[in-house]
């Protein structure tokens, strides 16, 4: 495979790419749930929230007026940091950003609103992104391409000029809407211009 030459900014999603999280997101909406004497999520309720916002996860499970802020509310005061021994890590993620950074910046375009902080500090790993953008950080989150856009605006960046690597069809419609290069993370069901198995794979698409 030819190598892309003209990528200047590699930009990643985080749950079900730099992380694991399917457990994580299980054991904290689940958590949310019990506490207010509320079965467990249905399948169909993990693979959303899994890859929407807080928000509308929480819209998604409690779906009436008064119940969707009182979950709100307590979501602001429940901490993440219980949750983290959830995640795993991708096995390859810190030693391709030790490498892509000798030659690019890398950042993330997610829809995770408060938790990311956390997340990254407890793995160690805010030193290794130039540019974090969440939910919180624009207008409207995944599947549109503000997150992106407004990497490319940092940046300075023609869409050519970036890759995002996601897992879901949020990641992709977003990416596709951003005229951007995405990387398909471990789901040959979704539309891209790459498809991986490991984030080790990414040394056959830029130079690294």
């Amino acid at each position: 495979m030819k190598k892309m030459r003209n990528i200047k900014v590699v930009a990643f999603d985080c749950d079900g790419v730099m992380f694991d999280t399917i457990n994580t997101n299980r054991a904290y909406y689940n958590h949310i749930l019990e506490n207010f004497g509320r079965p467990e999520m249905t399948l169909e309720e993990l693979e959303y929230v899994h890859i929407h916002t807080a928000d509308k996860s929480i819209a998604r499970l409690f779906d009436d007026t008064e119940s969707f802020k009182a979950a709100i509310n307590y979501c602001k005061q429940l901490s993440y940091i219980p949750f983290l021994k959830y995640m795993d890590i991708e096995p390859h993620l810190k030693i391709l950003l030790e490498k892509l950074r000798k030659n690019y910046k890398t950042a993330i375009a997610t829809n995770r609103t408060t938790t990311m902080d956390a997340v990254l500090s407890e793995n160690n790993l805010e030193d290794l992104f130039d540019l974090v953008v969440t939910a919180l950080d624009v207008e409207h989150p995944k599947p549109y391409p503000d997150s992106l856009i407004s990497i490319l605006n940092y940046f300075n960046l023609k869409p050519e000029n970036l890759i995002y690597i996601g897992d879901s069809t949020l990641d992709e419609q977003a990416a596709k809407a951003a005229g951007v290069f995405f990387v398909a993370y471990d789901n040959t069901s979704i539309p891209a211009d790459f498809h991986i198995k490991s984030l080790k794979d990414m040394e056959s698409i830029i130079e690294i």
